[in-house]
Formats: C-alpha cells, structure tokens, sequence
C-alpha cells in the first residue's frame, strides 16, 4: 500500500532478516526518526497477503469453514480464507480457496476492502470480498496440513454468530462487517 510521505514518517537506515522462512519473514530495521532519534531493533512481520470472503450460496446461506487453529490451541469457525501466491491478483485467490475449502464455485466475487492486520508491525494486507450464489461443484480439496470441515447456515444464524462473538479471528469479523454492509444494499 503505497502513501504519501508524512513529516512523521521514519527512515530505515540498515535492514535485513531474522527470519526468512516461506510463510513469514521478521525484518529486522535500525530507523532514524524525523527528530533524528534512532529506534533499533524495530521488527516487522513479512506475511504473504491474505483474502477473506463472505461466502453465501445460490439459497442465501453463508458457507463457513471449521478448522484447528494452533495459535490459539483450539478448533474455530472461520469465513473462506487463505494466503495470496506471489504475483496472482487477490480475487484470484478468493476464488481459488472458495473451490479448495468448500468445492463451491462463485461467478460473482466482490472486493469489500483492503485493510492492514496491524499496520504498527505488519506489512501485509488482508483483501475482503463478498462472493454471492455459489454452487458446490466438487468436493474440497486441502493443504497437507488442513483439516477443514464445511459449514453452512442461514444468513440470520451468521447474523447471531456475529452478534455472539462467535467468529474470534479479527480480520474475518472485518471481512463479514464489510461484506454485511454490501449486501444491506450500500457502499462502505
């Protein structure tokens, strides 16, 4: 995400890897601040960019995805997600995880937002769609490592799930605000 320069805006005087794996990489930055204090060790968190998406099929149900998530030691319901591959657009992705997680497939995928997970040390983003009348068309198919259980309920049900702290991941919560405000009929 491209800004402006801002009179707050620090330097990076030297820069390079603590870490350097395939899904995260912490950089590790010696910056200068505009009133040439210096910050050193600041580290950043180099995630690929993620896709979130409100997935409702062709008879207004949300599709939703069950699976174990080891950060928090427990097995959460969670929106369709995943990781964008170097180079592929983000409604690409969303596509591509739809079929992967839940066999549905979506003609009409719409982009809801672009927001940072933590803009403090973070350097990826987290694209949001709302995607509408899918239909399965095989079964799912998952990474190595994935478990992966389809669920699927009323939208009012979602609704309530919302209402109830029933989605903990942050950024899906995000997702499903953006894409409920889409489909109330207005633009964010």
């Amino acid at each position: 995400m491209n800004h402006p320069t801002h009179p707050f805006d620090w330097k990076i005087l030297d820069s390079h890897y603590a870490i350097h794996e395939r899904w995260l990489k912490v950089r590790q930055d010696r910056c200068q601040m505009p009133d040439g204090r210096e910050v050193d060790p600041y580290y950043v968190i180099e995630y690929p960019d993620w896709i979130n998406v409100l997935a409702l099929d062709k008879n207004q149900h949300v599709i939703l995805t069950r699976q174990y998530r080891h950060g928090i030691g427990a097995t959460v319901l969670e929106l369709p997600s995943g990781s964008v591959d170097k180079g592929e657009p983000p409604i690409d992705t969303a596509r591509r995880e739809l079929l992967e997680e839940t066999g549905y497939h979506f003609d009409n995928i719409i982009q809801t937002s672009v927001v940072s997970p933590n803009p403090g040390n973070h350097a990826n983003l987290v694209y949001s769609f709302l995607a509408i009348g899918g239909e399965k068309i095989k079964e799912p198919s998952f990474d190595e490592t994935e478990e992966i259980e389809t669920v699927i309920i009323s939208l009012n049900d979602f609704k309530k799930l919302l209402a109830d702290n029933g989605l903990v991941q942050a950024m899906h919560v995000s997702a499903a605000y953006y894409g409920l405000k889409m489909l109330e009929g207005g633009k964010i």
